[in-house]
């Protein structure tokens, strides 16, 4: 007997497969999902995977059959081995096929990194869990793994995640970091090797900035950007949203890499070599863009409140303005101080027009501490797009 656990519940009716499904019972497997079929009243199928240890080209053609009956059927909690039998046949690509994830627990966990989509923790030694806040990020998870495979092949050090797994009711993406420690957990050990740590940092996003990318296989930075700035249309004055308008319009198209969220804790180093984690932000287009991020991760995100730098990157608010300054003038050292403040404030614009929006975004008007972050980015936003012609360099 093949079928187990049949549930009928708010029109979804599941149906349980154990043990091997081949010639020599699918028939009789076919019969019972027929009797279940006609005894029950439903609107779809999921057939559930979690005790099928093997399934032939006979009990495939069983779900081919439902799967005609039934377009929008899934199989479920997929073991490996038999995850790889539908891809290997195809399947993959005509139906849902999820495998079946094995939980983890994050309790007592330090948290490494974080980001929007997510936070990083240090599961053991060797091991870290990247878990993400949406509980349907199984989209995100792929995607992710596909900017990182592709950064990787392009020549850029990351972390490719080798499992996915449930946290609760999340999903997560585990990585291989043996002896790896984040910069910000370096600096915090030795204060001294900031320096250092900085230069590690700038010589690895040159890196990324000389890497270019094949039109399609990253998202454009310049059109996210742009829509931040249309976001604030209606909250600064016309004029200021023209000119911003503008210069963002006037940045040119660049299909150069950049990290998108890169700051201390989504670098690692693992036996001296730096690796990126966290790539679902990974992107293409103009510096300015990628220097905006890095200025609301050492300045903007905590100007109002410097608590939430040591919340953020576990150091003090001062020293993330300093890491802020060596970065840039690192970065762009052989360059006049003035230029290197033109091309901090255009940064700062950018990172702003970010901050601006994302503080309305999470009902910023609602609190005084959010109406207050409201009020100083769209104040330096009137100062800065009142004296810059241009946001390239």
């Amino acid at each position: 007997m093949a079928l187990i656990n049949v549930k009928n519940e708010n029109g979804l009716l599941t149906i349980g497969l154990v043990g091997h499904i081949d010639s020599n019972n699918a028939v009789e497997v076919e019969r019972e999902i027929t009797s279940v079929r006609k005894a029950n009243t439903f609107e779809n199928i999921v057939v559930d995977a979690a005790d099928l240890e093997y399934i032939s080209s006979a009990g495939l053609r069983i779900i081919l059959r439902l799967k005609k009956s039934y377009p929008k059927l899934k199989v479920i909690n997929v073991s490996s081995e038999v995850y790889e039998i539908f891809d290997i046949t195809g399947f993959t690509e005509m139906m849902e096929i999820r495998k079946a994830y094995r939980q983890l627990s994050i309790e007592g966990c330090e948290i490494i990194g974080q980001g929007a989509n997510g936070k990083v923790y240090r599961i053991d030694p060797d091991t870290v869990l990247k878990v993400y806040h949406d509980v349907n990020a199984l989209d995100d998870i792929k995607r992710e793994r596909e900017l990182a495979r592709t950064a990787l092949i392009l020549g850029i050090p990351t972390a490719i995640p080798y499992d996915v797994v449930k946290v609760g009711e999340v999903y997560g993406s585990v990585f291989e970091l043996i002896n790896a420690e984040t910069f910000a957990k370096l600096i915090q050990k030795d204060p001294e090797s900031l320096d250092k740590v900085v230069r590690m940092s700038v010589d690895l996003l040159k890196e990324i900035h000389s890497t270019e990318v094949k039109p399609g296989s990253m998202p454009d930075m310049k059109t996210v950007v742009k829509n931040w700035a249309d976001f604030l249309r209606e909250y600064i004055p016309a004029e200021d949203y023209q000119k911003l308008h503008d210069l963002v319009d006037g940045v040119p198209d660049d299909l150069h890499m950049i990290h998108g969220d890169y700051h201390l804790k989504n670098i690692m180093l693992q036996n001296d070599e730096p690796l990126l984690i966290d790539m679902d932000t990974l992107c293409h287009g103009h510096p300015v863009f990628e220097f905006a991020s890095i200025f609301n991760a050492y300045q903007g995100y905590s100007e109002m409140n410097h608590d939430n730098m040591m919340d953020f990157l576990g150091i003090p608010y001062e020293m993330g303005t300093e890491i802020w300054n060596k970065t840039i003038h690192m970065y762009f050292e052989g360059r006049s101080e003035e230029e290197i403040q033109e091309i901090a404030d255009k940064a700062r614009l950018v990172g702003y027009t970010r901050i601006m929006r994302r503080t309305i975004r999470r009902n910023g008007f609602n609190t005084e501490l959010g109406r207050k972050e409201i009020e100083n980015a769209k104040n330096h936003i009137h100062e800065l797009v009142s004296r810059l012609d241009s946001l390239v360099f």
